[in-house]
């Protein structure tokens, strides 16, 4: 008994013989192109090579012809050179980093006084332009240091943990999606909504602790623990830890104004960011990079549309929702017997004594005693938060396009 297979073979072709040894009845390819129908690309597989934001794989003996390379002839890679290509792995890791530190750290001062502004009713100056904004920056700082423009950072990074932590336990243990399917109806919307909406609720008390560790005085504030935070929402879950004032509201108030504005905010952030990535890729469809590609912008925009989306939805939905945010920050503080900074001066401080009766009574008071205006207070620091983001933004944009020109 002979074995099938020729004398040569090594899965691929005939090794050590001759064109013209192939045997009857066989041809060679007379042309690459003829090879190249018979040669496949593999489908492709998310997160199976490293694609670029809207590019697909490229057919066989797309970038150089077939037979074009010899044996001791390197393939022309461009910016895509090893060089290029490495830088290209930790560019989407290091340019979102950079927007996490922007958005979570950076920007933080920015959120201690938009939410001192906003709980602060003795103000009489609103601080809605960024000027005023940086001025009573630079007063606090000077009178109190840095660490009161700074107070707080810890907590919302707890808060934030918990939120997501609470999100997939619910999710786990209930048929509430956790995300929405391409082919999703109404009855999953409904359900993710609802997902969204318990978690903020659970997440409420943990919430109430952060904005006051943000708002309150660094001249009597004491040095707070890491965990305090949590400490302090159990506490104003079963009624125990610092006594509070009788016009502290019970949970059950304000459960609505927070379950409403973190799903508004949600569901805002969540359409601006589709129809920004829609508009971005329509416009980038005409100019996606390809292999033999020498342009260093077609490689940056491969990177950039997820974080102008992202960007963009946050602006949008703290923009709409800026006059229910200080509502409702009013309401988690009053009767905590918190000391805030005096907004107007920047060396004195003022204690909270509001008496809102819920929702609507704090919405009617803050129109009739302030006006309009009074609930866009501190929107100044709205401003400067995210044109320091813009900045840093641009500046990582930048940066990555000398590297990656002086790479190719």
């Amino acid at each position: 008994m002979h074995p099938r297979r020729p004398d040569g073979f090594d899965g691929l072709g005939y090794r050590g013989i001759g064109r013209d040894e192939l045997g009857p009845g066989s041809r060679p390819f007379s042309s690459a192109s003829e090879l190249g129908s018979w040669v496949t690309s593999p489908p492709d597989i998310p997160g199976s090579r490293n694609l670029h934001w809207g590019e697909k794989t490229p057919p066989y003996g797309a970038g150089t012809p077939l037979g074009g390379v010899g044996s001791n002839e390197e393939v022309n890679l461009g910016v895509a050179g090893p060089g290029a290509e490495q830088l290209n792995r930790f560019a989407g890791f290091g340019i979102g980093l950079a927007s996490l530190f922007t958005e979570n750290v950076l920007a933080h001062p920015c959120i201690v006084l938009r939410r001192q502004c906003q709980v602060n009713y003795h103000a009489r100056n609103y601080h809605l332009t960024p000027f005023s904004i940086v001025n009573i920056m630079y007063c606090i700082n000077k009178t109190q240091g840095p660490r009161a423009l700074w107070k707080g950072m810890g907590s919302t990074f707890i808060v934030q943990g918990i939120t997501l932590g609470t999100e997939g336990i619910i999710s786990e243990f209930t048929p509430l999606p956790r995300e929405l399917s391409h082919k999703w109806n109404l009855k999953q919307i409904g359900g993710h909504l609802l997902l969204k909406g318990l978690t903020h609720v659970i997440a409420m008390p943990f919430y109430s602790a952060s904005l006051i560790e943000t708002v309150q005085s660094e001249i009597i504030r004491d040095n707070p623990g890491i965990l305090d935070c949590v400490k302090e929402g159990i506490g104003r879950v079963v009624g125990l830890g610092v006594p509070h004032s009788k016009r502290l509201l019970p949970l059950m108030v304000l459960t609505f104004p927070t379950a409403l504005h973190g799903v508004l905010h949600y569901v805002i952030s969540s359409i601006v960011q589709k129809l920004v990535l829609f508009v971005l890729k329509r416009d980038n469809s005409h100019n996606l990079p390809t292999e033999s590609s020498t342009s260093v912008q077609s490689m940056l925009d491969a990177y950039f549309p997820e974080l102008i989306a992202s960007f963009a939805a946050s602006l949008c939905a703290d923009v709409m929702l800026y006059p229910l945010e200080t509502v409702l920050h009013r309401l988690h503080i009053q009767g905590t017997r918190t000391i805030i900074d005096n907004t107007d001066l920047g060396y004195e401080v003022l204690p909270i004594n509001t008496q809102y009766e819920g929702m609507k009574d704090c919405i009617n008071t803050i129109k009739r005693e302030e006006g309009v205006q009074g609930f866009y207070k501190g929107f100044g620091a709205v401003i400067v938060q995210y044109t320091l983001h813009v900045a840093v933004l641009q500046l990582t944009k930048i940066i990555y396009s000398t590297l990656l020109q002086n790479v190719s």
